[in-house]
């Protein structure tokens, strides 16, 4: 398992599927190539000050590493966005979330790569004409 780091991994997951927790959020998209299986870790600053934005990322770190690597699909990228409640959240409350968390972006790509959303409802803009 490898990490992400360049800012256009990240960006293009973000365009992906999403699970919401009330300790994190798990982005996830898949690749075309046959690369290991990537995640990326964030926190925004609403979340606090750099001590406790770090801890948040100390605790979803720790959380992949005992996670059964057989969860995640391979050929995808995963990022997971940390929010407050991971700092006062129980650990293995999260670890369970992050399980299922994991099962569910799977079932969302399998719809396509809309990430489950279906199409888009709105109708193409009208193209513009001027009076004759």
């Amino acid at each position: 398992m490898d990490r992400l780091r360049q800012r256009a991994d990240f960006l293009a997951v973000a365009n992906g599927a999403r699970v919401n927790s009330p300790a994190f959020v798990l982005q996830s998209r898949r690749r075309d190539d046959l690369g290991p299986v990537r995640i990326g870790f964030t926190v925004t600053k609403k979340n606090g000050n750099a001590p406790e934005r770090n801890r948040i990322r100390r605790r979803l770190r720790e959380l992949v590493k005992r996670l059964d690597p057989v969860s995640m699909q391979p050929h995808h990228d995963y990022v997971l966005v940390g929010r407050r409640d991971a700092l006062s959240r129980d650990f293995t409350t999260m670890l369970d979330d992050l399980r299922i968390a994991f099962t569910k972006p799977a079932r969302h790509m399998a719809m396509g790569q809309t990430g489950g959303r279906g199409p888009n409802p709105r109708p193409a803009p009208a193209a513009s004409r001027k009076p004759d």
